[in-house]
């Protein structure tokens, strides 16, 4: 059946005008007969200096090059325009998280907000276990004996430690951790899965709660961050956990940058309480060139771009017109945050 919510004026969704060129057709299938209207950045305010937006969709597109301290313009426009409807019901965004202050408030207000959450967890999981393989098989140390045009086998001790039989523990079994432990499952490597439940999962050897993390620290050879940001795992990685670790553990860190409370982790690298790290994103975004990660030897670091492919737009898209066929059918949505 219809949601009741069409049957008054007319729907109005907000999108970029590159999202309606790619989606707008589909739209207009997943609406028939449903009055509706397509709303850009660009739309004036009404004479209340409201918007009146009732569905917005943020893209990629729009948040562009947009840092944790730095909106981009078209991001700052997206957001006073979904502040300014208040009529508006349901946010989608093309992130797997939604950690963003904007969403809090937007929940607050009632508002369903529902993340892309799975669109990017194939990426995102190739490039954390690309980082393990790269710190693995010292690639760091062989990229510099490149630059020095230097022939340096890794011979005799520094041959690399072989990676099955090592254990990795993997905090968050969503989409992206699941993958990840499929991955090095593929590498004969025991997969510690770590989630809010017990629940057995596929690919995952033992589950534990988080509760159960300290215990599994001790035996990790690697420790995958791939859960979402909240008030259990910020700060999850601190100085007390990390001196849990081993000397030759690797942390990978695909998750939020505040997961890992940053200065325990430089202070454990530079001191040799862990071997190594790839970390994927930081706590400030993008990292100051004065901070003592870009120089360290021992960890590679990309500037958050492990999810990004170029079909990675169509994929959020898929999402977002599921939920609005889910939308207009009065069925839940997928990906809601609770």
């Amino acid at each position: 059946m219809q949601n009741d919510k069409f049957r008054s004026a007319p729907l109005t969704l907000l999108l970029s005008e590159r999202a309606q060129q790619e989606f707008g057709e589909r739209i207009g299938k997943t609406l028939q007969g449903v009055p509706y209207r397509l709303m850009d950045l660009n739309a004036p305010k009404d004479a209340m200096g409201n918007f009146n937006v009732d569905i917005a969709f943020l893209s990629r597109d729009v948040t562009a090059d947009s840092g944790k301290q730095k909106l981009a313009s078209s991001l700052v426009r997206f957001y006073e325009m979904i502040e300014r409807s208040p009529s508006l019901q349901w946010l989608q965004t093309h992130a797997a998280g939604a950690d963003r202050p904007i969403y809090g408030q937007m929940r607050q207000r009632g508002v369903s907000v529902t993340t892309a959450s799975g669109a990017n967890a194939v990426p995102v999981a190739q490039m954390a276990v690309t980082g393990m393989l790269l710190l693995a098989r010292r690639f760091p140390e062989l990229l510099d004996a490149q630059r020095r045009k230097a022939w340096e086998p890794l011979l005799n001790q520094r041959a690399p430690r072989d990676l099955a039989g090592q254990t990795a523990v993997v905090v968050g079994l969503g989409p992206i951790g699941l993958e990840i432990a499929r991955l090095l499952k593929a590498l004969n490597m025991k997969v510690v899965g770590v989630r809010r439940s017990r629940s057995p999962c596929l690919s995952v050897d033992e589950t534990v709660p988080f509760e159960g993390l300290t215990a599994m620290l001790p035996k990790a050879d690697w420790v995958f961050l791939a859960c979402p940001l909240t008030d259990q795992t910020r700060g999850l990685l601190n100085r007390e956990t990390l001196n849990l670790l081993s000397k030759e553990a690797g942390v990978i860190n695909v998750s939020r940058g505040e997961v890992i409370v940053e200065a325990d982790l430089i202070e454990a690298l530079q001191v040799g309480q862990i071997g190594k790290a790839y970390l994927d994103v930081l706590v400030n975004e993008p990292l100051d060139t004065s901070s003592a990660l870009w120089d360290m030897p021992n960890v590679i670091i990309s500037p958050h771009t492990a999810g990004h492919t170029l079909g990675h737009y169509a994929a959020v898209g898929d999402i977002f017109l599921n939920n609005l066929e889910c939308w207009r059918g009065g069925m839940p949505l997928i990906n809601a945050i609770d």
